[in-house]
């Protein structure tokens, strides 16, 4: 089966072809950070804009790549949540308008299960069952998986999700959108031990993380520097690496935590922040120690893109799952909401 993949639900246009049979042909992929950097953020109403701008030249391109015609196409899947509504309305509409001109099927996918199975592209896939630690601007999640749509939450963040801490932190240092490649890249200068950052709620049983706390702590070391004058580079770097060693060492003693109640070794990454160098070599690391294996995309498809789309949605479509000619979705989509493919 051949499948387009549309992902549009934040500020990255995403398009990919994927064949069930001879696996990823072409993939394709527009980033608006320099649109939204001079604001500091994602502004919804551009992104949306930008998605209308970028959707058809991106599918052109990915199909002369792969070089098939829109004929060729069996079915279309497309994000249809979470995410900003506006962004995503343009993917599942886009979606749904072809699927009828073309007289083909079309299915929409949860953006958090198109990351937790992008590691299915890489050459060598992780095998049900798993754990999965979903890290990501909008979601801190350690999931159990036994296979596509059998998921159970284990625990999650209960305020900031990791990347977006990541993004927060940067901003209240003044360091430019996105901040978690600023704040990766001012750690790998910094000098370990100047300062020691909390790891919370490490100190008490459960796997749900919080981010805020963090957050201000760091504020309020940067606010301290200032006040006395020490507000050079080298300390931003000194700042950056303690909020990064303790978010990484946060995520690990969960991630230990979630593997040993488990009783499973296999651990799967996924989401942006899974591409961060520091937090991929300490769980290497652990789960050598543990006897186990951990497993991640490749860096550019940590990020949002269609690849993960069209695979998630190819492995829906197979099962035989697909939907109406309405156009839905949704800003929030809890994971254990979806159907299985069993």
């Amino acid at each position: 089966m051949l499948v387009l993949g549309l992902e549009t639900s934040c500020d990255e246009t995403g398009v990919a072809l994927y064949d069930s049979e001879q696996g990823l042909l072409a993939d394709a992929l527009f980033s608006q950070i320099d649109l939204h950097r001079v604001y500091g953020g994602v502004v919804p109403e551009l992104a949306s804009r930008d998605h209308v701008k970028r959707m058809l030249p991106l599918i052109r391109q990915v199909l002369h790549e792969a070089g098939r015609l829109p004929a060729d196409i069996e079915a279309i899947a497309y994000t249809a949540g979470p995410g900003l509504v506006g962004a995503l309305l343009v993917g599942a509409s886009c979606a749904q308008a072809m699927a009828f001109a073309w007289g083909v099927p079309a299915v929409g996918v949860h953006h958090m299960e198109g990351h937790l199975l992008a590691p299915m592209l890489e050459e060598h896939p992780p095998v049900f069952p798993f754990v999965a630690l979903l890290v990501s601007g909008g979601h801190t999640q350690l999931v159990r998986v036994e296979g596509v749509g059998q998921y159970q939450l284990l625990g999650e963040s209960v305020d900031d999700a990791a990347g977006e801490a990541f993004d927060k932190t940067a901003k209240l240092m003044g360091l430019r959108y996105p901040g978690g490649p600023e704040i990766a890249a001012l750690a790998e200068r910094g000098r370990p031990g100047r300062f020691t950052f909390p790891r919370p709620m490490t100190d008490r049983p459960g796997l749900d993380f919080s981010f805020s706390g963090l957050k201000t702590f760091t504020l309020n070391t940067w606010q301290q520097c200032r006040a006395s004058g020490d507000d050079g580079e080298q300390t931003r770097c000194d700042i950056a690496l303690a909020f990064q060693q303790a978010v990484v060492e946060t995520l690990l003693i969960k991630c230990r935590r979630a593997l040993k109640q488990t009783g499973l070794q296999s651990l799967v990454i996924a989401g942006g922040v899974s591409a961060n160098r520091s937090l991929r070599q300490a769980l290497e690391k652990m789960l050598g120690e543990l006897g186990g294996k951990v497993f991640y995309a490749r860096p550019r498809f940590c990020t949002d893109n269609g690849a993960m789309i069209a695979y998630a949605g190819c492995q829906r479509l197979l099962a035989g799952q697909h939907d109406g000619p309405e156009i839905s979705v949704r800003a929030r989509w809890p994971m254990d909401e979806l159907p299985s493919c069993e």
